[in-house]
């Protein structure tokens, strides 16, 4: 079974449980923090990774970490994934647990790519449009990119809107090549 099906069959059972419980935004919150404490130490993830490395030892090393900062449930839930040899997935399983989440909430992450950093009233302005247009809640992040000239390109899951000077002279060129010019 591929990484993400298990990732996301334990996500999904946290989520569940934190629903149950009625705890979904505080454990939401804990994903996100172990999410981003994983991805920054690439010696836990070597470790959590490593089959070699006992049970215990991965588990006292969660504990050290997340034990007074985040719900007993989510350690408890971790605990779990690395007794049954799934030390390897709890990056996968907190970063699918955020997807689902979003999922759930009706929530989207979109790209802006620009040549030059939008301003705060542009991003809110077109983060309300995209809002509107998919009818859900974003989260939109700005990146740039020199080499669009001007313009910006804007990615909301598998959809993306070109309106960069770069993408018009590209399409410009093509045309002009398919006419024999």
């Amino acid at each position: 079974m591929s990484v993400f099906k298990v990732a996301s069959r334990y996500a999904k059972s946290l989520l569940d449980l934190a629903q149950e419980q009625g705890h979904l935004e505080a454990v939401k919150s804990d994903m996100e923090q172990i999410a981003a404490v994983i991805k920054s130490s690439s010696e836990l993830q070597a470790v959590l990774n490593n089959p070699i490395i006992k049970v215990d030892k991965k588990q006292n090393i969660l504990s050290a970490l997340f034990k007074d900062k985040v719900r007993p449930e989510v350690t408890s839930f971790f605990d779990i994934m690395i007794r049954k040899g799934r030390g390897e997935l709890v990056y996968a399983t907190s970063l699918e647990f955020i997807r689902e989440y979003n999922e759930l909430k009706s929530i989207v992450k979109a790209e802006v790519l620009s040549a030059a950093a939008l301003s705060p009233e542009n991003l809110a302005a077109l983060k309300a449009t995209i809002g509107q247009q998919i009818n859900a809640e974003v989260i939109l992040v700005n990146k740039v990119d020199p080499t669009l000239i001007g313009g910006f390109v804007v990615k909301v899951g598998d959809r993306q809107v070109d309106a960069s000077l770069a993408g018009k002279l590209n399409k410009l060129e093509r045309h002009f090549v398919t006419q024999g010019v």
